[in-house]
């Protein structure tokens, strides 16, 4: 049997568009021959995974799991795009996502490209993920990742409708007396979007920019200067209170923040994650 050389898969890629393993799998049949390759590409209608790298893939699902750690548990949750919602929905494509997860979760990723590289039954997660545009016949990508640790972590999925998979996923580590509350954390985390935990992890640079604005707005406005810098702190705690979780008033009963739900319980957030589909960054990538 003929080689098999990466330049010979290289080759056949460039000129068909082809995924790696179909490429693989066809010069294995053709037994070098890269002509009857190609024929064999087309003959079985292969995608050509290539030509679908431009198209938006912002529709999809989002994969979340929990498992116990040495240091209590680890929450894991990743995004799997398609083009759209009739592929995301599809129970192949459910279960697509939840194998990369599961690749993920073994090999202890802890950011895209180590989820990329994760070992899977046919090679890596960034190859089964290009073979996926001809099983699905949809450019498919992985879209966001997040992973967080603590005594105990709650997961809450969230879909638009029943027959859609789930779009949203928002995770919470806790320590093990605010996990009494961690449910009630992650509806909220869902339903309000909080970008920090605390005040305090608020970049200083985006603090800096929040008191320049309301500064510059409420002179504007005509405010007397020599009250302007207490409206301005008012407007800087309506900002934190808006994007602060502990600091957001519960969507339940708002007469209390989520940091009083944990008071009382005698209990601590110690970090959370939030993924919905279509909100990466570079979800036109």
């Amino acid at each position: 049997m003929a080689a098999i050389t990466a330049a010979l898969i290289k080759q056949v890629r460039e000129e068909t568009g082809a995924g790696m393993m179909d490429v693989k799998k066809a010069l294995t049949e053709a037994d070098g021959d890269v002509a009857r390759a190609k024929e064999i590409i087309r003959t079985k209608g292969i995608a050509a995974a290539g030509k679908r790298e431009g198209r938006k893939a912002q529709e999809g699902t989002i994969a979340s799991t929990v498992i116990d750690s040495a240091n209590g548990q680890t929450g894991y949750a990743i995004e799997l795009n398609s083009e759209t919602d009739f592929v995301a929905k599809t129970p192949k494509f459910v279960d697509f996502a939840d194998t990369v997860l599961a690749n993920a979760v073994k090999a202890n990723a802890d950011d895209i490209d180590s989820v990329l590289a994760a070992p899977s039954a046919e090679g890596t997660v960034k190859e089964d993920v290009e073979e996926a545009a001809a099983l699905f016949g949809e450019h498919v990508k992985v879209g966001q990742f997040a992973k967080i640790e603590g005594p105990k972590v709650e997961i809450y999925a969230h879909k638009k409708s029943a027959e859609l998979p789930p779009s949203i996923v928002a995770m919470i580590a806790t320590d093990e007396a605010g996990s009494q509350v961690a449910h009630e954390a992650a509806l909220q985390i869902s339903a309000m979007d909080p970008k920090w935990l605390t005040r305090d992890d608020v970049p200083a640079d985006i603090v800096e920019t929040e008191r320049r604005v309301a500064t510059e707005k409420s002179l504007a406005e005509g405010k007397p200067e020599k009250i302007v810098p207490k409206i301005v702190e008012g407007r800087l705690n309506a900002f934190f209170k808006e994007n602060v979780l502990l600091e957001q008033a519960y969507v339940k009963d708002p007469s209390k923040t989520i940091g009083d739900l944990f008071k009382e319980v005698g209990g601590q957030a110690l970090a959370f994650a939030r993924l919905e589909v279509g909100k990466a960054p570079e979800a036109d990538a």
